[in-house]
């Protein structure tokens, strides 16, 4: 069996990147790699097709510690530590406090959050050619509907298969939300905050994990974080020990609900999110997870993605990369007409300048989700779309968009052609079985108001 995102051959093979990102020189660790036999190139999808011999294994695990071990170049924009991001972020936005429709904000940001990912949810993983082949040869292009299958020629079927996914999230088979690590995770912040409140810690979400989450539903470095809570491994050493993927989307996709019951509270959302990610990620993984909680937080109670976009922008080091890319991504977003041809354009542009991450780094993903949400303009399907058209975590950047644009829209504003299908429920392996869409907003919902 391979298993993904954890043999120590696949492993070293995406820290020599991550390293070299980090200013560390890798050049003698990956010539002795490529002269042992190893392969140097990270798989896509986490493995690469054959294990390596015992002895190549062997060397693997001593050259992952080897790196550890290299000097970092400085770096005072992306400090990991609490104090020291604060000093740097931005004065926090005096923001709307929450109305009578906060409760229709949160139902809305659940539902729009369910649906973003299950639009993307078919075509994880699948480049953006393949994307635009598929919904094209469909007869959904620009992408404004589920994916079907129903006269896909067979040639673009077999040039571009489905995920394992396509069996519950085509327009076909969609029977309600099915499970997705995109929705466990909100749903777990959820039994975080009503186990602890606002007060928890880091090792109250490491307990949770290993009480609750599957370790084969837990992904890149997620996975790595929980293999190092079984070796009792200490936070934050459960970030970064044989960890390659302490950048990547991982934290962002946690962090929704910290910002849903934070209205208009985008650092104490920030707070809470670091407290979170710092469990698994390290430096711009940590800011991605800050602002998707300061993109919950402010679009429950500001009025257009334009305010959220400046109120989530308090929540990340102004020097680091990750706002770099944000800034990218809502900049080409706001020129961008909303045409087929201006969305094409704003992607070219950020795969010319990111396309050389993994599909599933933080940086690539949060300039997407920025870009969706500038160029959607608020209209649910366009953004949802966009997010998904560009071909990198799809789901994910479905999600975290969904989740924005529904929070302002509301569920009628999502609309019937994206709710109805959900039939009000998202499927989860965690403990308890299905979730209703409705009682998790409403526990939301009365979290923020135990504050």
């Amino acid at each position: 069996m391979r298993l993904a995102w954890a043999e120590p051959e696949d492993l070293l093979a995406h820290e020599l990147v991550q390293a070299a990102a980090e200013g560390r020189d890798v050049a003698r660790v990956r010539a002795r790699w490529v002269a042992a036999g190893g392969d140097p190139e990270p798989a896509p999808n986490g493995a690469g097709p054959l294990p390596a011999p015992p002895a190549l294994r062997a060397l693997a695990r001593d050259l992952l510690d080897e790196v550890a071990a290299l000097p970092a170049a400085p770096a005072p924009a992306e400090p990991d530590d609490w104090a020291a991001i604060e000093a740097l972020l931005p004065p926090a936005p005096r923001l709307p406090r929450p109305d009578g429709g906060y409760a229709a904000r949160v139902l809305g940001a659940w539902t729009g959050r369910a649906a973003g990912c299950l639009l993307g949810k078919p075509v994880e993983g699948t480049p953006r050619a393949g994307v635009e082949e598929l919904a094209r040869a469909t007869g959904r292009w620009p992408l404004d509907r589920w994916f079907t299958a129903v006269g896909l020629p067979a040639d673009v079927a077999a040039r571009w298969p489905w995920n394992r996914s396509a069996s519950v999230a085509l327009e076909e088979t969609i029977a309600g939300t099915p499970e997705d690590d995109d929705l466990d995770f909100p749903m777990l912040a959820v039994e975080l905050l009503e186990r602890h409140g606002r007060g928890f810690t880091t090792d109250d979400v490491a307990a949770l994990w290993l009480a609750a989450l599957p370790a084969a539903r837990v992904f890149t470095a997620e996975r790595v974080a929980y293999r190092n809570l079984l070796e009792a491994r200490p936070v934050p050493e459960t970030a970064t020990h044989r960890n390659p993927f302490r950048e990547w989307i991982g934290a962002l996709i946690r962090t929704d609900v910290l910002g849903w019951t934070n209205p208009g509270d985008v650092r104490t959302a920030a707070r809470l999110a670091w407290t979170d990610a710092r469990l698994s990620h390290t430096r711009n993984g940590l800011y991605g997870a800050q602002w998707a909680a300061a993109l919950g937080a402010a679009a429950t109670v500001c009025g257009t993605v334009g305010q959220v976009l400046d109120a989530a922008a308090a929540a990340v080091p102004p020097g680091s990369r990750l706002a770099g890319a944000v800034d990218l991504g809502r900049g080409l977003g706001e020129a961008c007409d909303g045409s087929e041809a201006g969305v094409r354009a704003g992607l070219d542009r950020l795969h010319a300048e990111l396309g050389h991450l993994h599909w599933v780094h933080v940086l690539s993903n949060a300039a997407v989700i920025a870009f969706a949400l500038a160029a959607g303009r608020g209209d649910f399907g366009a953004s949802a779309g966009i997010a998904v058209t560009a071909g990198w975590d799809t789901d994910s950047d479905g999600a975290t968009v969904g989740g924005v644009v529904g929070a302002l829209r509301g569920v009628d504003g999502i609309g019937e052609r994206w709710t109805g299908p959900l039939d009000g429920r998202i499927a989860t392996t965690l403990p308890g079985g299905e979730r209703r869409i409705a009682d998790l907003a409403a526990r939301t919902v009365a979290l923020a108001r135990s504050a």
